[in-house]
């Protein structure tokens, strides 16, 4: 069983003349559908020949405006986490140092303490004697 062929074999001038209708109708449509602001010149298109390149120029300086806002973006975030990291360093050294201060001055209050003991021993033993 064959399949029938989806392609048309049309003469090369036809399909030229179809293409330039379509080419037509397409600038037709943007003068009647663009606000004269806003619309493209028809010379540029020309100019181009009606391939897309000035589509494809906007589409790789799209591409590289996300390209510079990632590298942008990655570079910020590459530097606030360092500097949470930085913090983060920071904060233990404190920390540690102010345990250190807390341990050394739980050593000085219980030195006290056993002061403030022998002192109450030996002022009751003398109160003891008097």
């Amino acid at each position: 069983m064959e399949r029938p062929s989806l392609e048309f074999k049309l003469p090369d001038t036809h399909e030229e003349g179809k293409l330039y209708v379509v080419d037509s109708l397409n600038n037709l449509n943007k003068l009647n559908v663009c606000p004269a602001e806003s619309q493209p010149s028809l010379d540029e298109e020309d100019n181009t020949g009606g391939t897309g390149e000035s589509m494809a120029g906007s589409h790789a300086s799209n591409q590289r405006l996300f390209l510079v806002t990632f590298v942008l973006t990655l570079t910020v975030s590459l530097a606030l986490v360092s500097f949470v990291i930085f913090l983060i360093f920071q904060t233990r050294n404190e920390v540690d140092q102010i345990s250190s201060r807390l341990l050394s001055e739980k050593k000085n209050i219980e030195e006290l303490k056993k002061l403030n003991n022998i002192i109450l021993k030996h002022l009751n033993q003398s109160r003891i004697k008097e």
